[in-house]
């Protein structure tokens, strides 16, 4: 069993002044594999006020300095790959072909930053005045357990470059991965307390970061309703937000597309990371002339769909990364049931011989219309509805009739027709023909899919602060 005692401030290793006990499961049989010791307040407090002291100096750093610095973060963060996929893998069921697909983009994150302020002006002048873009100061950096790695490596990367220090609050789910996540930065030699990692509850050292005065901004990703809540705790001290929340996203399938190709992608995307990313396309719309066929095709590729141990190469969905969020996809499969949706493939309980872990079936409804709850709630888990359209504008209503906005995806032959359409669509990121990321491009949600937006140089000015010299 592996025990994590220790939370990093300031340059350090310490104990925490918490005492409480979080038990680390593994979800692939609910074995206990590990302990955590909890940060409370106090390390927070601790923690922050480490970030805010060394932030009188690194805030002057140059970006000849931060280049350096986020080199020597990358240099470090890629020796430890492999047991980021091994710890991956056991900690939260992420399967080998998407946690090694993951880690293969950690340096990207740093690589991305170096190569916007290397060409970012920090200094600017207009007519006779002067305009900085200076650090906004000390960021809290609250991240989930599904991507916990990638969103810490991403936001840490984008603070750096722009000479804030942070304070990170990962899951407590994620500690084993925090562990060494924690080694690897603290092998890059950074001058102390500008990257500080305290593992927490939400409701302990969430808090605690968003209402401390001396925290400037808080980057949080995660679920909706808890980026609500930050929202309104940071409103009292005006703290700088910037959320990436839940998603439901749309996959429009228009009737020129060759659907023997774009169905069978539909379905492994709607199952990535097992289900559990925000940006999975888990509403398909397709033209109601063409459902039989959809259908047909959709069956067939759900069968193909191999669920089993996260570690074996061949796996396509691992298990859920809780009994409580296993219990929560169940619930969803009921509704659906209930709501009169048909069940393609799939359906309720676990696949034979994977009883011990938290194991959905990859479940697809179709006949589904969009005031059913599977079409309009984030289930987080193997489930996709099929959603028939009559018309393109319809598809475009239907894409966008619900509170998310994170991510869509359109498919065609004709990418003109696919551009208009996407450009219709009320989503931060829309994919044609595929699945594209680029850490250089804006990633964020409209409506309740969050507030501003991530990575490349829009993600590096919500970290900064303009100020105007006029002269």
């Amino acid at each position: 069993m592996k025990t994590v005692n220790k939370i990093y401030i300031n340059g350090k290793f310490v104990t925490p002044h918490g005492t409480e006990i979080f038990n680390l499961i593994n979800p692939s049989n609910n074995q206990k594999i590990g302990e955590v010791t909890l940060a409370d307040e106090t390390d927070t407090k601790n923690a922050v006020a480490a970030a805010k002291e060394a932030f009188k100096t690194f805030s002057k750093s140059t970006v000849s300095e931060r280049i350096k610095y986020l080199t020597r973060l990358k240099v470090a963060v890629e020796k430890r790959k492999q047991d980021f996929t091994d710890i991956m893998i056991e900690e939260y069921g992420g399967t080998h072909q998407f946690v090694t697909m993951s880690n293969q983009y950690s340096g990207a994150w740093f690589d991305s930053m170096i190569g916007v302020i290397q060409t970012y002006e920090f200094e600017k002048t207009i007519n006779s005045s002067l305009v900085k873009m200076q650090p906004v100061g000390v960021v809290g950096i609250i991240t989930p357990w599904n991507a916990s790695n990638s969103s810490v490596i991403s936001k840490v990367a984008t603070a750096i470059a722009a000479g804030c220090t942070v304070v990170i609050k990962p899951s407590e789910m994620s500690a084993l991965q925090t562990q060494v996540l924690m080694e690897a930065f603290h092998d890059a030699g950074l001058p102390k307390g500008i990257i500080n990692f305290v593992t927490g509850l939400g409701n302990v050292v969430g808090t605690e970061l968003t209402v401390n005065p001396a925290v400037s901004k808080i980057s949080f990703t995660g679920s909706t309703a808890v980026g609500k809540l930050i929202a309104k705790t940071a409103a009292d001290t005006m703290k700088r937000v910037t959320l990436e929340l839940g998603g439901k996203s749309p996959n429009i399938i228009l009737d020129d597309a060759n659907l023997e190709e774009v169905i069978p992608t539909a379905v492994f995307g709607a199952y990535m990371n097992s289900g559990q990313a925000c940006i999975a396309p888990t509403r398909l719309l397709v033209s109601e002339n063409q459902i039989d066929k959809v259908n047909e095709i959709a069956k067939a590729t759900a069968e193909k769909v191999i669920v089993g141990l996260p570690q074996n190469d061949d796996t396509n969905v691992g298990p859920m990364v809780s009994v409580k969020q296993f219990e929560r996809v169940q619930n969803y499969i009921k509704i659906g049931l209930a709501e009169g949706a048909t069940v393609l493939a799939g359906g309720e309980g676990k696949p034979e011989g994977l009883e011990a872990g938290n194991f959905v079936k990859p479940t697809i409804f179709t006949h589904v219309n969009n005031k059913m709850r599977i079409a309009h709630e984030e289930i987080f888990g193997p489930v996709l509805s099929i959603i028939p359209y009559k018309t393109e504008e319809e598809a475009i209503e239907i894409a966008n009739d619900t509170p998310y906005g994170l991510a869509a995806y359109v498919s065609s032959p004709d990418v003109e027709r696919a551009q208009k359409v996407a450009s219709q669509i009320d989503a931060g990121r829309v994919c044609i023909n595929g699945f594209r990321h680029d850490p250089m491009v804006p990633f964020g949600g409209f409506k309740q899919s969050g507030i501003g937006r991530e990575y490349g140089v829009y993600g590096l000015e919500a970290y900064l602060e303009p100020k105007a010299v006029l002269q």
